[in-house]
């Protein structure tokens, strides 16, 4: 296996990394993600190039403004080097292929909304439109008409399985049980992986969250957990691990 082609995969992902926190802070507080440039986040000073280098700047400026010297928040450079590493995987797991380019849309829109959801508990409908668009283009180039319009059916059923589930759950917690962005969220899922494996989705991110979930609500009651991140992570693993509905099938006969 080529190493370069290895490197420049995860300096690609680490690049992209450092976008996605560009989009993920910006797009919710509706500034545009091209002007102005880079600023720091509490003294809104513009950064000079040096101060730009995925992971490096950041480890070298220790955390810190070089301006106002306030801590920057270490989700940044986590983003940058999480996405740097899902890139590489998926470019083990799959090469050059149809499902790379699956994993990587994916990956791409989860680290978007970890930084968003959590920063302000907010999925910007634009980025999942986004999303949405790109999936059905791969899944029309590569597949034809016929798949990519089933790949919409799949995203309906599962948007509206996700809505009564919200409706449900608010009824019976009355309050707010689910956002309307981890509902849209399901809209991308059905897409990408179909209906029943969308449904298991569901089912496996609730799983993954759980444990937080508790933890959050015996310290403070009042704390919202955001799920986004959640199915999306769930999405995210049905796809790597090659998760398909006969696998599922015998799992659960």
């Amino acid at each position: 296996m080529n190493i370069l082609v290895i490197i420049l995969i995860f300096v690609l992902g680490v690049i992209f990394g450092s976008f996605f926190n560009v989009v993920g802070y910006r797009i919710p507080k509706g500034l545009s993600i091209v002007r102005p440039g880079s600023f720091c986040p509490k003294c809104h000073h513009d950064l000079k190039w040096y101060e730009l280098i995925p992971i490096f700047s950041y480890l070298f400026l220790r955390g810190k403004c070089s301006y106002c010297h306030q801590k920057i928040s270490p989700i940044y450079p986590i983003v940058e080097l999480v996405t740097g590493l899902l890139f590489l995987i998926a470019y083990l797991l799959f090469g050059f292929s149809t499902n790379f380019l699956i994993a990587i849309i994916t990956e791409s829109l989860l680290m978007i909304v970890i930084v968003s959801d959590i920063n302000y508990l907010v999925i910007p409908d634009e980025v999942t439109i986004f999303f949405c668009i790109l999936i059905f283009i791969v899944k029309l180039v590569t597949s034809g008409i016929r798949t990519a319009g089933l790949a919409l059916l799949s995203g309906l059923a599962l948007f509206l399985l996700m809505y009564l589930i919200m409706q449900l759950g608010n009824f019976l917690f009355k309050k707010e049980s689910l956002g309307g962005g981890d509902v849209k969220l399901m809209f991308f899922v059905g897409i990408t992986i179909g209906p029943l494996l969308g449904i298991f989705c569901i089912f496996l991110s609730s799983i993954i969250a759980l444990p937080l979930s508790l933890l959050v609500y015996l310290k403070d009651e009042g704390n919202v957990i955001p799920f986004g991140p959640f199915i999306l992570l769930a999405a995210l693993i049905i796809i790597l691990f090659k998760i398909d509905v006969s696998m599922l099938l015998n799992i659960f006969a």
